[in-house]
């Protein structure tokens, strides 16, 4: 295979995993490992990977990029308050809860900052530095690659962890909740961990306010047969939610 080749096969299954372990791309591609090595430098020169211990991550198209934490944290606030509430509800004291990362399941996290014998585990550090302040949390932080301005952590270490636990929920964040296209994210680094998350709980809840229904982002997540429930506000009109299987519930 021409070196142009390979490395434009790296770019492409990066888009679609998310990470990629530079042992096994040596293996995939037959070549040794120094060969890898030398197309993952000049990837990460020409500004297209992040390299990491052992591995290769994307970086975000400005297209595809997330939008930064502080300003997504303060659009629709009042709906991502109304929402994390209602979720925090469905949570007794002594459950164990994954929180994903996302503006709005930081609202969940503050409201279940005074529930009793919660297990929090958590891939985002704005929940984790949240929640360490409260000694009745018992709270669990995977390890991980941090992607840019969204202070979440990603990579195997990551999926790994989330493959460690069982929890009795699983709340996620989305960009996208669409009837066909299902649960969607703006990126394809987090999608191994989102998948994880989905395999790592008993019941599965996506928090996502109304400007969210309705939209397709790039990357696939799963299907609404994979989530139990779909927590969002009326500030907007959801057209057509039968088509969403009686899983939405809207609050606010």
């Amino acid at each position: 295979m021409l070196t142009k080749t390979r490395r434009e096969t790296i770019l492409s299954m990066l888009v679609s995993t998310g990470y990629l372990n530079a042992n096994q791309l040596a293996e995939q591609f037959n070549v040794d490992s120094s060969t890898v090595r030398r197309d993952l430098i000049a990837l990460e020169k020409a500004g297209k990977i992040i390299r990491t211990h052992g591995g290769v991550l994307p970086v975000l198209s400005t297209e595809g990029q997330d939008t930064p934490y502080n300003i997504r944290k303060s659009r629709h606030h009042e709906q991502k308050i109304a929402i994390g509430k209602y979720a925090a509800s469905l949570v007794a004291d002594g459950d164990s809860v994954i929180l994903d990362n996302g503006s709005t399941v930081y609202e969940l996290a503050v409201a279940l900052a005074l529930k009793k014998d919660l297990t929090v585990i958590t891939n985002d550090l704005n929940i984790a530095m949240l929640l360490c302040q409260y000694p009745a949390i018992n709270l669990i932080v995977t390890g991980g690659s941090i992607v840019g301005s969204s202070y979440t952590l990603v990579g195997p270490d990551t999926t790994r962890k989330f493959g460690e636990v069982f929890a009795d929920w699983a709340f996620m964040g989305a960009e996208g909740v669409h009837a066909e296209a299902g649960i969607t994210n703006v990126n394809a680094i987090e999608i191994p961990t989102k998948k994880a998350i989905l395999n790592a709980a008993r019941k599965k809840v996506v928090l996502a306010d109304s400007s969210k229904i309705g939209y397709r982002a790039l990357s696939h997540v799963c299907g609404l047969e994979s989530v139990d429930m779909i927590i969002t506000d009326k500030k907007k009109t959801v057209k057509y939610p039968d088509q969403f299987n009686d899983k939405i519930v809207i609050v606010g």
